[in-house]
């Protein structure tokens, strides 16, 4: 069926980005948005707007696509993305779905489920299950989800109970499944995955590897493609591990299979079945726009993508520019007053100046985006991308992603998914040498949140009488772990918040006595509200 015009069930970057795709092809465009993102960027962008009352409602994008003239969704990432109700109600609407069939998104939405499938089609899983079976350190996952939503790492069994309710309530409201489970932690691995393209006859293709071992709060912040860690003979293991999944779930379109690595070994993670943030990388060093593959698989028309696995042509890497706390990376809002994006890289922005970054929805700003002949010009060009970059009227992770891309470890691409506790945000970076160098012997415990007076440093905040805990950005209380006269100790939690779909734990910045609570459980705050006083 061919696409005339195309809804894009979604928001921000990866609804611009669909529509620039779709402009280039002749495909008219529709964006939905509910009326407190009615002004935002992907509104303006579209050939037309319909207003919904959520982008989590099936229904009103249904509505939307009726209204329009739709011939075709797109999911985006993220909301729906993964629904297999969703893409049932559009085929069953005799519309377009771009994505694969509701029957792989339920058996890839549910991380036990794939797993199993994975084992079966001799891809090596990582053990999972009771936690006296598997031992400490462990990881609680969601199994109807990912983007670290849900994840919780436990190191001893007394940190397990808080972990398992904090991970079923995360998955409950990012999801509406609460069903977790436990595997092995393996404390110190790179991820990597494979970018998938299949056509539903049978032809499924590997686009080669990114490395997304750089992450925050189990969320990836840099990405690059070829992995430096892999080498031509694992590409070519890991692409027919792949391949192999693939094939076994009859998939259909472009999707990610994602794995933990160490050294020459690796076990799958989960199998993502709709378009990765981290997608530019794969373009650049491929040529292909997967966007229009997309389509062009959901129209039933010949892919471009298919002749079978290809090599990367140079080196691309990717930086998520966020407008959050560069220390604790705890989300930001406010107006964008002033926003300088470099030229001389793809720069994929899901805001421009004067726009606000919201309360209620992911904080991306943009993803930069560099490619170049090798790894080392590749970084040098974001790093003065990163240079030019300016933000003004709103918090970034700026500073941090300038620290990052030039941090010897990650420039010798050693890497890992414990990086940033081995090295923590905007610290000293020393350069390794010798037979030393790394991270062995670090603790790769994830450091809990501090959120005290900002103008004041914790020495000062000791002597301080008393000193406050405040919510950092707006959100709603959902534990509140300390009574008026508890005697806490540094870094204790005390109050647990929840603000665009994360919990965040806020914590005494030294050992003290609390001497208020100012709030109860089910509280909705504004950002900088006092939630707990303390005194020495």
């Amino acid at each position: 069926m061919e696409i005339r015009k195309l809804l894009v069930a979604n928001r921000g970057e990866i609804a611009v980005r669909i529509f620039a795709t779709c402009d280039r092809l002749g495909i008219a465009t529709v964006a939905v948005a509910p009326a407190d993102d009615r002004g935002a960027l992907h509104a303006r962008q579209a050939g037309e707007t319909v207003e919904i009352t959520s982008y989590l409602d099936a229904q009103e994008h249904m509505r939307a696509a009726r209204e329009s003239g739709a011939e075709a969704i797109h999911p985006g990432y993220g909301f729906l993305a993964e629904s297999p109700e969703f893409a049932a109600a559009v085929r069953d609407a005799g519309l377009v779905w771009v994505g694969p069939p509701s029957e792989v998104l339920r058996a890839a939405g549910d991380k036990l489920e794939a797993k199993r499938i994975a084992a079966e089609a001799g891809v090596p899983v990582v053990p999972q299950g009771d936690p006296d079976e598997i031992g400490f350190p462990l990881v609680v996952k969601a199994a109807a989800g990912g983007g670290g939503r849900g994840m919780r790492v436990v190191f001893s069994p007394d940190e397990l109970e808080e972990a398992l309710a904090a991970a079923r309530r995360e998955a409950k409201a990012a999801f509406g499944d609460d069903r977790v489970f436990c595997e092995r932690y393996v404390e110190r691995p790179r991820h990597v995955e494979i970018q998938l393209l299949a056509d539903g006859e049978g032809k499924v293709s590997s686009l080669g590897e990114r490395d997304c071992s750089v992450q925050r709060r189990h969320q990836k912040i840099l990405e690059e493609s070829p992995s430096p860690a892999v080498d031509a003979d694992l590409r070519r293991d890991l692409s027919e591990a792949a391949v192999a999944l693939g094939r076994a779930v009859a998939y259909v379109g472009a999707g990610t299979a994602e794995f933990m690595l160490e050294d020459e070994n690796f076990w799958f993670l989960e199998l993502n079945a709709r378009i990765q943030v981290e997608h530019p990388v794969t373009e650049l060093v491929t040529g292909i726009d997967l966007i229009e593959q997309q389509l062009a698989i959901a129209s039933g028309s010949p892919a471009s993508g298919l002749e079978g696995t290809r090599g990367p042509e140079g080196h691309a890497v990717e930086a998520r520019l966020y407008a959050e706390d560069p220390l604790t990376f705890l989300p930001q809002t406010g107006r964008v007053e002033r926003l300088r994006l470099p030229q001389q890289v793809r720069v994929d922005a899901g805001v421009e100046e004067g726009d606000e970054v919201p309360v209620a929805y992911d904080p991306l700003i943009a993803k930069l985006i560099a490619h170049a002949e090798t790894r080392e010009e590749a970084l040098d060009r974001l790093a003065e991308g990163l240079a030019e970059t300016e933000v003004r009227g709103v918090t970034t992770n700026l500073p941090f992603l300038r620290w990052l891309v030039s941090h010897p470890e990650v420039r010798a691409g050693r890497a890992t998914t414990a990086f940033l506790s081995d090295y923590p945000p905007l610290s000293r970076a020393p350069r390794p040498s010798g037979a030393w160098a790394g991270s062995w012997g670090r603790d790769p415990r994830p450091r809990p949140l501090l959120s005290v007076e900002a103008t004041a440093r914790a020495s000062d905040l000791a002597a301080a009488e008393p000193s406050v805990v405040k919510a950092p950005m707006p959100g709603v209380v959902i534990r509140v772990l300390a009574v008026e006269g508890d005697r806490v100790e540094p870094r204790q939690p005390l109050v647990v918040l929840e603000a665009m779909k994360m919990e965040t734990p806020l914590v005494s910045p030294y050992a003290a006595v609390v001497r208020r609570v100012l709030v109860c459980e089910g509280d909705r705050v504004a950002g900088g509200a006092v939630l707990v006083e303390l005194e020495e």
